[in-house]
């Protein structure tokens, strides 16, 4: 079976793998979720069992169409966090996850018995971002940046209904991006990185230092502001002004026209969106100031972006007959 033999088929598995959590789905031609779930990423056991997760996953996934709609799926989307040769199906790099060069699309096809052909492999937030761009706050706009707050941060650079990788498949990784260069050091090598900062991770860590106490999250830290707390609202506010010098950053170099905020942090709402937008607004000069607006999906993107690249998969192969 090649991916074109498949491609009537009614559905494909989109595989969405994060910092901490892995999400699923069985996703139908139309956008639709035909079966979800979750499972641990595991990276608490190392890089190599982070891996051992996703196959393990993707291949429950795959038995469950099977056992479900009495066909293999046409195809499978696995997006992964860090540098991603989309190309060759390999992830190069992971902070997160610790792992560097593994060969997924050829070890998914081999776990699954399915044609490497029959396989996508993308950038987790890019996945989001194409999802955002093409059926949710993005449809119709030219040029959007997608930035999810979650575990780490990440960016998608939306272009006419599709998402740049870059070069070498390192496009979009605000994260890194340097905003106090007299920061901690970063998992990447580098000191002060935004991630460090404002991501959903960083804000539960620093809430719970902060008074939140242990487990405490950036959900509780939002709480706390809403509820007039002096030590969350330090927190919160260090962590929009971090977000804002690398947005400015982000917005001098692509110019787009809506910016989009995702993850686990956008899930605060007002209580982000409007110290943001007016943070963001005092830090620009001479740019065009975008519109700012939170991810329609959810923490549906991903799989949706994963469920597209698989598709796309198909349609390419289709087209090039």
């Amino acid at each position: 079976m090649t991916a074109g033999d498949n491609a009537t088929a009614a559905y494909v598995v989109a595989l969405d793998v994060g910092g901490t959590g892995m999400k699923a789905a069985l996703v139908g031609a139309d956008h639709a979720l035909l079966h979800e779930a979750r499972r641990p990423t595991g990276r608490d056991d190392g890089p190599n069992a982070v891996v051992d997760n996703v196959l393990a996953f993707a291949a429950e996934l795959w038995e469950t169409g099977v056992e479900r709609f009495g066909a293999r799926p046409a195809a499978v989307g696995l997006a992964v966090p860090g540098i991603v040769d989309e190309t060759e199906g390999r992830a190069v790099y992971s902070a997160n996850l610790g792992w560097r060069d593994v060969p997924l699309r050829e070890s998914l096809a081999k776990r699954l018995n399915a044609p490497a052909a029959s396989i996508a492999v993308g950038h987790d937030v890019r996945a989001g971002g194409l999802a955002e761009g093409r059926i949710g706050a993005g449809a119709g706009v030219d040029r959007f940046l997608f930035v999810a707050l979650g575990t780490g941060i990440a960016g998608a650079i939306g272009i006419d209904g599709r998402v740049e990788p870059g070069a070498h498949g390192g496009a979009g990784e605000i994260g890194h991006v340097t905003v106090r260069p007299d920061g901690p050091a970063c998992g990447c090598g580098r000191y002060g990185c935004l991630e460090l900062f404002a991501s959903a991770a960083a804000v539960g860590r620093a809430w719970a230092e902060a008074g939140g106490g242990p487990g405490a999250t950036a959900a509780d830290a939002a709480a706390a502001v809403e509820a007039g707390d002096p030590r969350a609202v330090t927190v919160w506010r260090e962590a929009v002004d971090a977000l804002a010098e690398g947005l400015v950053t982000a917005l001098t170099l692509l110019d787009p026209r809506v910016l989009i905020i995702g993850g686990g942090l956008a899930e605060a709402g007002g209580t982000l969106f409007a110290p943001l937008r007016e943070a963001v607004r005092d830090r620009v000069t001479f740019q065009h100031l975008p519109t700012i607006v939170p991810a329609a999906l959810g923490d549906a993107a991903g799989c949706l972006g994963a469920g597209l690249l698989a598709w796309d998969l198909l349609s390419a192969e289709v087209s090039s007959r």
